[in-house]
């Protein structure tokens, strides 16, 4: 259909390395002011239904249409979309960038309107697959119905993921970033305000109604900065265009790739629902611990940091690539060590302070604090994956780590089934962990190959010292808590103050370790902190 097209324009600068720097901690600042309102909307929900077998079929029914927004929408479609898009304005082609992206919207439109027609009518029957023999007739029936309410969210997750690519190749990250805090407060909002209307485990359909709710306001969030960026949405849809089909071929494999951590959360539920009715929510609840750091400084990082990927990998500045790509794997692991240090020594404290309040008691604090302590394992490791993913993504080679991510999944069903009988919740978690540990010693092994290196000893050598470094946190953190707690008690107070302490000693610890070890990513981060505070100060 033709239509009425954009003149063209110039393609956005090349950020320099302070833009990047300073995009990343304003990025890193939303995401974690998002993960601490998620984090808000986990503990008033287990407040309200604890580790119960009915908020055991939300996660699962909540899980399914994330998991396939994973595989055909979000951040999958923009990690297809971002690379071809970008070089489209690299070359100064405007109008055929935006004509692409018009085409995509309605075709994303289209195609999961669909599918998710299709789902929310087979729902009944397919739902109960997922479920395992602890699940009674009662429970299968409440994760069908939530999973129709929530399925909506895969269309209109796609048609976000679209329109923040586009932002993301303007190197605009505002709106990815404060969009999902926006999402969290509409969820809380409306938890509060229509669990009164529906009766006994019903109420979970008020969180799913806030979910739906809180997508819808992502999704709009995004056309006012569109607008002013000049994108206009117009009705083509040229489905021959041969850079749609480019897209979707980078999809199937990015869709592999992104979507591991969601297969495993599918996996974890599935064979948790075998342990208990609890075991699923429980691995859930300490997830949404696990990705606070992981959304904070990870996510925050790679998203960041991929448009600029992309147009190293289009100008075919391979120097650039590697140096930029292994940098940021050593800023991950500078700030996810210590995380995983952190929550490996505190996982109970944690726990109790964070979900332990009304319905949610010792038994679930339990069940949760275990999975938290060996999904630590993992944290470093799944941050570390992200970008070498996105790297491969950036040079259009989505395929290996896409193998990368098979072979994880194969290696975390292994290991999981090997354990889970034996060790219940834990030897779930454990399979993830050895999951992301095999993916991320392929992906290094085959992007080492395609940057002719990737500054293996420089990175081994560094993380070696965040490593000692973080042992001592670990132990002062430790020592800390453990001290305050026997002096302030186990009121709500002396938990902030004794947990808040522990992790507080703990990270000035980590800090003077790494800064007597000369790690050289704690120096950029002092540059940037201290470059910023300066230019703050009042002339």
């Amino acid at each position: 259909m033709a239509t009425e097209t954009p003149a063209p324009g110039p393609a956005p600068a090349r950020p320099r390395r302070g833009r990047i720097a300073a995009n990343t901690a304003m990025f890193s600042m939303a995401t974690g002011l998002s993960r601490v309102a998620g984090l808000g909307r986990e503990i008033l929900a287990s407040s309200y239904f604890a580790t119960s077998g009915a908020f055991s079929a939300f996660t699962i029914a909540f899980q399914i249409p994330n998991l396939l927004r994973m595989l055909v929408a979000d951040q999958a479609l923009t990690a297809a979309f971002v690379p071809i898009f970008t070089e489209l304005l690299e070359k100064g082609n405007r109008r055929e960038a935006f004509r692409l992206a018009s085409t995509l919207f309605f075709l994303i439109l289209i195609v999961l309107g669909a599918i998710t027609a299709l789902f929310i009518f087979l729902a009944p029957v397919v739902m109960p697959l997922f479920t395992g023999d602890e699940f009674t007739g009662v429970l299968d029936t409440l994760t069908a119905g939530l999973s129709q309410l929530l399925f909506p969210v895969v269309v209109l997750l796609g048609l976000n993921g679209l329109l923040l690519g586009i932002l993301y190749s303007y190197d605009h990250f505002g709106i990815g970033a404060y969009a999902p805090l926006a999402w969290n407060v509409v969820i809380i909002v409306l938890l509060i305000a229509l669990r009164p209307l529906f009766e006994g485990p019903d109420q979970l359909y008020a969180y799913a109604i806030g979910v739906l709710a809180g997508t819808v306001v992502q999704l709009v969030m995004c056309f006012p900065v569109l607008a002013k960026l000049g994108f206009r949405l117009r009705l083509a849809f040229d489905i021959r265009d041969p850079r749609i089909g480019r897209v979707l071929r980078l999809m199937l494999p990015v869709t592999i790739g992104l979507g591991v951590i969601n297969f495993d959360l599918v996996i974890n539920s599935t064979l948790g629902s075998l342990v208990s009715e609890s075991a699923p929510r429980a691995i859930d609840a300490a997830f949404r611990i696990y990705m606070l750091p992981q959304g904070m400084f990870s996510v925050a990082l790679t998203t960041v940091l991929f448009p600029a990927l992309s147009r190293l990998a289009v100008r075919r500045d391979i120097d650039g690539l590697r140096a930029t790509a292994a940098n940021g794997v050593r800023q991950i692991f500078l700030l996810l060590i210590p995380a995983a240090a952190l929550t490996l020594v505190l996982a109970e404290p944690i726990t109790r302070l964070i979900y332990e309040h009304g319905e949610f008691g010792p038994e679930s604090t339990d069940e949760v604090s275990l999975a938290l302590f060996w999904f630590s394992l993992s944290l470093p490791l799944n941050g570390a994956n992200l970008l070498l993913s996105r790297t491969f993504f950036s040079l259009q080679r989505p395929w290996l780590p896409t193998a990368m991510a098979l072979g994880s999944l194969v290696v975390n069903v292994g290991v999981s089934l090997a354990l889970y009988a034996p060790l219940g919740i834990a030897g779930l978690v454990i399979g993830t962990a050895a999951g992301n540990a095999a993916m991320l010693a392929g992906q290094a092994y085959y992007l080492r190959r395609e940057l002719n290196g990737l500054e293996g000893l420089q990175t081994v050598l560094a993380v070696s010292r965040m490593v000692a470094a973080a042992a001592l946190l670990g132990a002062v953190a430790y020592a800390a808590w453990y001290g305050l707690d026997h002096a302030a008690g186990e009121s709500l107070a002396g938990q902030l103050v004794s947990v808040g302490g522990g992790i507080a000693l703990g990270f000035a610890a980590y800090g003077v370790g790494v800064w007597a070890l000369r790690v050289p990513e704690a120096a950029q981060i002092w540059r940037l902190v201290s470059g910023r505070l300066r230019r703050a100060k009042p002339a």
